[in-house]
């Protein structure tokens, strides 16, 4: 199926009431934030999404495809299933070499140049992880933020799901701004859930949770986009002393001058 679009029909906050968003699309080639306290329901609204809730689910929410209710074996084939998930919890069971793992993923989606479609997929992990992946790693050795970085890239690149749902990347110590400059380049929709600032501001739509239920849809706007370009510079001054700090370097005034400068 030629994904366009996924409708979200709301349902029922954790009190029983109505949701105050009755509909919304969120289409392909959007980046999309859900924002709100914690156990504010975020991760269960990317639950329904990445079940296709039915009004089967405690939230009574429903999803289309297309504005179509979602046929049933994308529900029950993996093969079919257009939404990858990278959670916050994800650990490897296989403890196969990466460049093998990815390479029998590749395979299993039919890729026409494997070895391109590999070296692809570790060179965009590498681009949010701070320790390189060597191909020849055990997939068990990766560290959290190396394993999360190399399940999107295999997402976006090898998977090449239309829907990637990402839960708290930022909690992993991915590269968060470089990760979405890069994700924007795909013509997928992209669905955070965050509580980081800079994530929700530099999303094309954010959905705020409260109590189990979305009470709003704001669409980003000039002014959000500015601010977020002020956040950005900030969080390239962290960026920058992290990496003073993991290398063992002092600080010192200079440092503080050149980022001043």
């Amino acid at each position: 199926m030629d994904i366009k679009k996924i409708t979200i029909i709301g349902g029922f906050g954790k009190d029983g009431t109505k949701e105050n968003v009755d509909r919304f699309d969120l289409n392909l080639g959007d980046i999309v934030s859900i924002v709100g306290p914690t156990g504010c329901g975020k991760t269960t609204l990317i639950n329904d999404i990445e079940l296709f809730a039915c009004k089967n689910t405690p939230s009574g929410r429903e999803i289309l495809i297309n504005g179509e209710p979602v046929p049933e074996d994308f529900t029950f084939d993996p093969s079919k299933h257009p939404i990858a998930l990278i959670s916050q919890h994800t650990n490897f069971l296989s403890d196969l070499p990466v460049g093998e793992f990815l390479t029998i993923h590749a395979k299993v989606r039919g890729a026409a140049d494997i070895p391109a479609v590999v070296e692809e997929t570790i060179e965009f992990a590498n681009q949010l992880t701070g320790e390189a992946i060597i191909k020849g790693t055990a997939m068990t050795e990766l560290s959290g933020g190396q394993t999360r970085s190399l399940l999107i890239a295999d997402a976006v690149v090898i998977g090449n799901s239309p829907i990637i749902l990402l839960d708290e990347i930022e909690n992993a110590g991915i590269h968060k701004t470089r990760a979405l400059d890069l994700l924007k380049k795909y013509e997928k929709l992209f669905v955070f859930v965050t509580h980081d600032p800079t994530i929700a501001l530099l999303s094309d739509y954010r959905i705020i949770m409260k109590n189990g239920g979305i009470q709003k849809l704001v669409i980003s706007n000039p002014e959000e986009q500015h601010a977020a370009e002020e956040l950005k510079k900030m969080d390239d001054i962290i960026l920058y002393f992290r990496g003073l700090i993991r290398s063992g370097e002092e600080i010192r005034n200079h440092h503080m001058e050149n980022i001043l400068k």
